[in-house]
């Protein structure tokens, strides 16, 4: 044979060799994608409604509703509940659109057949407000104060206030001196202690609304300086009790004449696609 043909019969075996050896290699080629193909189900069949329940001291009972995973083995759906935090407008808790400007938080404690039982949490302004009421020419004064209520709840309160002119004023600007501030910084916190160490959380709560002690802190303080926007303007819970479902009961009253949560109506495709997941399984 001549070398032309001899390399060619050589390069077909190699060739011959080569596909056998890509088909070995790659075992997988023949067998598709590990795994098979996953059912898609719809995380939504496997969740519940529950309804959101606020305490008594708001004219709103239920501000909401809520999604959780259903109870499935040792993970329950009131565990997945307790300790979630929901921020809401005061307007939509008291039915009162002036209040817009105040965030309530409530934390929900317990969960009692559908219903989620929350307790106060924290309050604060919009940014809106806040941004609203801060202007040139005037000093802004700022305390705060850590209390403890008469239901053993550790608050940190926050107050504000600005200084206005005097009645026939003609300076343009009305500013505190340093003495001043550190004079009505005091009165802010003594009135503060004052007034959330003698009572429990709800009544403090019932006194945020109508700002009490923000008028109260502005007529104290008008001898050493006239203020303008004096207001309680963020509280937090850093500490709460030890949980007590007589005292929660107290907060809320009694749900159980009220109907469970209301079922969400779904559309017709996913109620067969959900039927056939529960044939197939």
């Amino acid at each position: 044979k001549s070398l032309r043909e001899r390399s060619s019969v050589d390069a077909t075996e190699v060739s011959k060799h080569d596909d056998t050896m890509a088909v070995g290699k790659n075992k997988r080629i023949s067998k598709g994608k590990k795994g098979g193909k996953k059912k898609i189900v719809d995380p939504f069949t496997k969740k519940d409604w529950y309804s959101l329940k606020a305490p008594t001291m708001f004219s709103t009972r239920t501000f909401g509703q809520t999604l959780v995973t259903r109870s499935q083995g040792t993970k329950l759906a009131s565990d997945g509940l307790k300790g979630r935090i929901y921020e809401v407008s005061l307007a939509d808790l008291n039915q009162d659109e002036d209040q817009a400007y105040r965030k309530i938080k409530l934390k929900c404690d317990d969960v009692q057949g559908k219903n989620c039982l929350t307790q106060f949490h924290g309050m604060d302004f919009t940014t809106d407000k806040l941004r609203s009421l801060v202007r040139k020419w005037q000093t802004l004064i700022e305390a705060y104060v850590d209390v403890k209520t008469t239901d053993d709840y550790y608050l940190r309160i926050f107050c504000i206030a600005f200084t206005k002119k005097r009645a026939n004023q003609i300076k343009r600007t009305c500013y505190a001196q340093s003495a001043q501030i550190r004079q009505i910084r005091a009165k802010m916190v003594e009135i503060m202690k004052q007034h959330a160490s003698t009572c429990d959380l709800k009544e403090l709560v019932n006194k945020f609304v109508p700002e009490v002690i923000g008028k109260e802190i502005g007529k104290a303080c008008s001898g050493i300086f006239p203020l303008q926007n004096v207001a309680v303007r963020k509280c937090k819970v850093l500490k709460a009790p030890r949980f007590d479902v007589a005292k929660l009961m107290e907060v809320h009253g009694d749900y159980s004449e009220e109907v469970a949560a209301a079922a969400v109506d779904r559309p017709e495709e996913e109620e067969t696609k959900e039927e056939e997941t529960k044939a197939e399984e």
